[in-house]
């Protein structure tokens, strides 16, 4: 099976999603934020009725897991990699 590339748009709706269910929320309530640090790895900034949070990378595999096997309908335990790349920004390959 060749490699499926989520990009960031999709990283994104489905830390949204990921979001709302934690806090039970509607999706378009939450604000995303990607970040990609030398030192950290990959992180973002969620924002939702005034308040934030910081989510690591673990945080990001999971909402990727859930976005997976619930609207792509794919193994949510495949390989999932996090790339920084130039032109696409933060994108998720997936084995």
């Amino acid at each position: 099976m060749e490699k499926l590339i989520i990009p960031e748009q999709d990283i994104i709706n489905a830390l949204c999603v990921y979001i709302s269910r934690k806090k039970q929320i509607q999706p378009q309530d939450v604000e995303v934020e990607l970040m990609y640090d030398d030192e950290y790895g990959f992180s973002a900034e969620v924002y939702w009725e005034g308040r934030k949070q910081v989510l690591i990378t673990v945080n990001l595999i999971e909402a990727l897991r859930l976005w997976l096997d619930e609207f792509l309908n794919r193994d949510p335990y495949s390989g999932i990699e996090l790339v920084l790349d130039d032109e696409e920004g933060i994108i998720a390959v997936i084995n």
